[in-house]
């Protein structure tokens, strides 16, 4: 047996990410992540499988085919093996960037089970396509200065805010009805939003790190209490759901509709990007364009099996990259430990049906801080950039710009044709967009600065997660 000093010296030069932490921990943080990334993660197949005319069976069956991939995906990104894997605690869930596409496309070919089938072509012909465009995405790591990922993750984290901000009021579904705005909806996220403030004020390090998992634990508890927290659906749901290979058939590849979708990945891969840089930035650990690409050649093959899974594109979740920055717990196997737990839920739809019952003004109070941490997170990262310069302030404002119009105008591009419309309909995306083609037109060689890296070396203990 080694020397307990020789032991120590070892354990310091692991870093953050690649630390394993105990099994409690690893359980309690990764849990906590799965909570965050829950309400988004059904929101695409409820989404498309409202669009499409789905019963309600059918719908549970893609909502637990979507936990199971992303669990799949989520293991595959902060595992790694081979050169896929960013080997970053990040979260992967179906991106809301292919929303659109997928229901236009479902729609077009009739709906129902016969729409999924073309979507799923088209999804699989897109995760084929983003993983050997991957190597080439790579190398273009050095167009992607601290004024363009800084930008990109400010608009992330700014159009996700209302998304956050309509949970508060009760959820999209209630938007325009009586009760969107109901004081006790308001109650229920303020509630929750100052528990979670006080806890990261004033709590021992221990329960900072899961002040969110403790806010909708405690937000979930009184609403029940008070009657307002929904558990039918837990009687209602079964014990065990295996998600088969094509469930529907065999998928059906229509030219159209996988271009549409291959172009979709393409801009996913910019949002990709932007959030493996912004992890780099809150855990340390030094990203360039190898990790680029490994990132994005896991986002290909969940993506594939997205489409052969009856599910859908993956990227990483932002929710989750807020989460990182408020919790400061950066070991990639909590995330490991957070897939695991999302494949347990894919495969006990009455668990999941637990965590599906945290009410929306519960979840929109803990939302508001965790998509306004990854805006901090680009913030910050702007910090490095020369706002003092009017080129790199211009990027900055127009792309916030552009970056608004679909997010406070929804109908701006109602009147386009679907492929347009698929396109500049999501804010992330039009904004991304614009920060990258202006970056390239005011800025001919891109150059990413030397922006000086956190020193996770010189962190003090209480500031990693073996220090709590």
């Amino acid at each position: 047996m080694a020397p307990l000093a020789a032991r120590r010296r070892n354990s310091a030069s692991v870093h953050p990410v690649d630390e394993v932490l105990p099994l409690p921990k690893l359980s309690l943080y990764g849990f906590q992540h799965v909570l965050a990334f829950y309400a988004g993660a059904v929101l695409v197949p409820v989404l498309l499988g409202n669009s499409l005319g789905l019963p309600r069976h059918e719908l549970v069956y893609l909502i637990n085919a979507d936990l199971v991939t992303a669990g799949i995906a989520t293991v595959i990104q902060a595992w790694g093996f081979w050169r896929i894997g960013a080997r970053l605690p990040l979260v992967q869930g179906a991106t809301f960037t292919a929303v659109s596409p997928m229901i236009a496309i479902g729609q077009g070919a009739g709906g129902g089970t016969a729409g999924l089938l073309v979507v799923y072509g088209a999804v699989i012909t897109a995760g084929v396509a983003t993983f050997l465009l991957a190597p080439f995405a790579g190398r273009l790591a050095a167009y992607f200065p601290p004024i363009v990922t800084g930008t990109l993750l400010t608009v992330i984290g700014v159009t996700l805010i209302p998304v956050a901000l309509q949970d508060v009021g009760g959820g999209a579904g209630l938007i325009g009805g009586p009760g969107y705005g109901d004081p006790v909806h308001l109650a229920y996220a303020g509630g929750t939003l100052a528990f979670i403030l006080l806890v990261t004020r004033f709590g021992p390090p221990a329960l900072r790190s899961v002040a969110v998992l403790l806010g909708l634990v405690g937000g979930t508890t009184v609403a029940w209490l008070c009657g307002d927290a929904d558990l039918g659906a837990v009687d209602q749901a079964e014990w065990f759901g295996v998600s088969t290979p094509f469930h529907y058939g065999m998928p059906q590849f229509s030219l159209f509709p996988m271009l549409a979708m291959v172009v979709v990945m393409m801009i996913t891969m910019v949002e990709t990007t932007g959030d493996v840089y912004a992890m780099g930035e809150i855990t340390g650990r030094h990203v360039d364009g190898e990790t680029v690409g490994r990132a994005l050649r896991a986002d290909g093959v969940a993506t594939v099996l997205g489409g052969v899974f009856n599910s859908f594109p993956y990227v990483a979740f932002a929710e989750n990259i807020g989460l990182v920055r408020i919790s400061r717990v950066t070991s990639r196997f909590v995330v490991v430990a957070a897939g695991l737990f999302m494949i347990a839920l894919g495969l006990v739809p009455k668990a999941g049906a637990v965590v599906a019952s945290v009410p929306h003004p519960v979840l929109g109070g803990a939302a508001v801080a965790m998509f306004g941490m990854v805006a901090t997170v680009g913030i910050q990262i702007l910090g490095r950039a020369d706002l003092k310069e009017e080129r790199n302030a211009l990027i900055l404002a127009v792309s916030l710009g552009a970056a608004m119009l679909p997010t406070v105008v929804g109908p701006f591009f109602e009147r386009m044709p679907t492929e347009i419309r698929a396109v500049l309909g999501s804010g992330i995306t039009l904004g991304s967009l614009s920060a990258v083609l202006l970056n390239l037109f005011f800025h001919r060689r891109a150059d990413r600065g030397s922006g000086e890296e956190i020193d996770w070396d010189a962190l003090t203990e209480a500031d990693t997660p073996a220090g709590r």
